[in-house]
């Protein structure tokens, strides 16, 4: 057995007991010495690999997995615990990142109305005290609450402003629908006074506990429900 297979066998699995690589090793006094180290590697490897988890991660398969291939793929199971340990670490990151990015809210309130397009459909008939009852189980905009009917409520329920927990609401404008979101104050988020597209007018204002975005098709809804909205709300 030349030198460049005794060693790659030597890396590949150490402990090998095959006549021909025996005596390629026990030729030469470095060559033992050689394996012997590797050996050594590969029982601090498995005693590294030997870590107490908790039954329910999925992180123990693979780690058992590992432990039992790791002396046939030594190299291929190296880069898969590192690979792992990236894209946590990207993840993790990556999810900071987001959770700190400023929100352009008309932009969102945009997006909301065209993934739900059924909310402008319905008609739930709800009242305000339900309404309240949402507002409250928020638990972020203190006791903001409404003093009276907004008008007549369509529809109403919970959503998501970019991890910020809010609240969706439709209500009858002066001659259409328009769509309200109630969104707990945070830095991040950013309120322009008027946003538009192709479709949709927008409006936004503030009050003590939370951010008010108004979306419709007439400025003049969008001009009612403000004002209505500022005498009842508090």
């Amino acid at each position: 057995m030349d030198e460049l297979k005794f060693r790659r066998q030597a890396y590949g699995e150490p402990n090998c007991q095959d006549d021909d690589f025996l005596a390629a090793m026990q030729a030469a006094p470095e060559r033992e010495a050689f394996v012997n180290d590797l050996k050594k590697l590969d029982s601090k490897l498995e005693r590294a690999l030997k870590i107490d988890v908790p039954e329910d991660l999925a992180a123990k398969l693979l780690l058992n997995q590992q432990l039992h291939q790791h002396q046939t793929q030594r190299r291929k199971s190296g880069f898969t615990l590192a690979l792992v340990a990236s894209i946590a670490f990207i993840a993790g990151i990556s999810f900071t990142l987001l959770r700190m990015a400023p929100v352009d809210l008309g932009q969102h309130a945009l997006a909301h109305v065209y993934h739900e397009t059924n909310a402008l459909t319905v008609d739930q008939n709800i009242s305000f005290q339900d309404v309240n009852f949402q507002l409250a189980s928020l638990g972020t905009l203190g006791n903001a609450k409404f003093t009276q009917q907004p008008g007549k409520v369509y529809y109403s329920t919970f959503c998501d402003f970019q991890g910020v927990r809010s609240l969706h609401l439709v209500v009858q404008g002066e001659h259409s629908k328009v769509t309200l979101f109630i969104v707990p104050i945070e830095e991040r988020m950013v309120l322009e006074q008027a946003f538009a597209d192709n479709k949709y007018k927008g409006r936004g204002f503030t009050t003590d506990n939370a951010y008010m975005l108004l979306v419709g098709e007439e400025n003049a809804d969008l001009s009612y429900v403000k004002k209505e909205i500022q005498q009842i709300f508090i």
